[in-house]
């Protein structure tokens, strides 16, 4: 038989094996995460009818002469090139931008993606569309800080997840002004200034502080005030009732550019309050008033009272519920609670791998490791610690490029025809050589 027909019949299976890889592409061309795929060929080894020889003085050297048997598939190739993003606004969608890939696990083990189309389940797991658990790491309960240890399921919508625990007020301050002429200042309650603050229960009081002129002595001596809070009745608790504390008041004065120049630090501590709850082992720290902030001047009397410094910190809170949460470009997972705190409950970590091309699909967008890929150290990595990060709302969209598998599969539809005509070829050769018996 005719070298020929077996060459043009290994030119069919190859160039149909790459239509089936391009009509694959085409098929996911809209499938999130896709990477396409690519056929290469190379020759099968040629028969050697003659070797080379080399150059002598009587003689120039000579090349081999030789018959190649046809082609064979060199690689089918996986193009893990970044697919084009596509928006979503759902937050529970998300791309990573540059290298890496999403871990999930079932029964059988570790997998890996680049479709991130995640949704929260019945227990409020973070799952892929199978139902598979999306890793990451997980917090120290004591810090609230990621920890970077071996990779476990995420669980937003945990019991411990959907409460923020209440603090304690430590610290409060007075600002505004106060105009020395001010009528309220004449009457026997003087200024009355209230503001809130929370217990280690998050069990919420009034603080109700006064402010009064001191009589002068002189009368070119500098305005004086004193600012008390009754210990009997200043601090109440939500239904009213009287709260005991030490007696709170100081006296502070304004120099004659109405600033506060004495005491030094002008302040005003609530001390031993007796909270009512403490059958609740509810507590209180001292709480120190900062009154630095008052001033003198003309104008209206603006003074308010605030739990917490000036930068709002250590000024207590409730207990709050979980309201939302976000997922950073870092992966770390941030909810929001009714009382304004944040908490981190998470971050997404990402696998990276040598050779990302090496590792096998196993359907539903996910892959597995290969002993070419390189291997998974149960930790994985943070996804922008290679400069990468990740985009919350969008998806990333399959990497198939239509104008080059369309091209492509021009070129393998004639690659297959001329390679049936090889056929076609031999055969009529090989009757002409059955006709000579005639």
């Amino acid at each position: 038989m005719m070298r020929s027909m077996y060459s043009g019949v290994s030119g069919l299976r190859i160039h149909q094996t790459r239509m089936d890889v391009i009509g694959n592409n085409i098929a996911n061309v809209n499938t999130t995460g896709f990477k396409s795929g690519r056929v290469t060929f190379n020759e099968i080894f040629s028969q050697t009818l003659q070797g080379a020889s080399g150059a002598n003085d009587s003689i120039g050297g000579r090349n081999p002469m030789q018959v190649g048997l046809g082609a064979n598939i060199s690689s089918i190739d996986t193009l893990m090139t970044e697919g084009a993003a596509q928006r979503t606004d759902n937050p529970l969608d998300m791309k990573i931008e540059g290298d890496g890939f999403f871990i999930v696990k079932d029964g059988g083990g570790f997998k890996f993606s680049r479709a991130g189309a995640f949704r929260l389940d019945n227990s409020g797991n973070l799952c892929n569309p199978e139902g598979l658990n999306v890793m990451g790491w997980g917090i120290d309960p004591k810090t609230g800080n990621v920890v970077k240890d071996k990779v476990k399921s995420i669980k937003i919508l945990s019991p411990e997840n959907m409460y923020s625990e209440p603090t304690k007020t430590s610290k409060a301050n007075f600002s505004g002004n106060i105009n020395k002429n001010d009528p309220n200042l004449k009457k026997p309650e003087g200024i009355l200034v209230s503001f809130s603050i929370y217990d280690s229960m998050g069990y919420k009081y009034t603080v109700n502080a006064r402010i009064k002129p001191v009589v002068k002595a002189n009368a070119g001596d500098p305005d004086k005030y004193s600012i008390s809070v009754d210990p009997g009745s200043g601090i109440k608790d939500e239904n009213g009732n009287n709260i005991s504390c030490d007696d709170p008041n100081t006296t502070i004065e304004f120099d004659e550019n109405g600033k506060i120049h004495t005491p030094n630090p002008a302040e005003l501590t609530l001390k031993n309050i007796d909270s009512t709850n403490k059958k609740v082992a509810a507590d209180f720290d001292d709480i120190k008033i900062d009154l630095s902030n008052l001033t003198q001047i003309g104008g209206k009397t603006t003074v308010e009272g605030k739990a917490g410094d000036l930068d709002k910190l250590e000024a207590g809170s409730p207990a709050g519920k979980l309201t939302s949460f976000e997922i950073g470009t870092d992966g770390k997972i941030l909810a929001k609670y009714s009382n304004s705190k944040t908490k981190t409950l998470g971050q997404i970590a990402v696998a990276k791998f040598q050779n990302p091309a090496g590792l096998q699909k196993v359907g539903n967008n996910l892959f597995q490791v290969t002993s070419n890929s390189g291997e998974f150290d149960g930790i994985g990595k943070a996804v922008n610690e290679d400069g990468g990060s990740l985009n919350g709302g969008v998806l990333e969209m399959s990497n198939v490029d239509l104008s080059r598998e369309f091209t492509d599969m021009i070129t393998t539809q004639r690659g297959f025809q001329a390679n049936s005509r090889i056929i076609t070829a031999s055969d009529e050769m090989l009757q002409e050589l059955v006709n000579l018996k005639r």
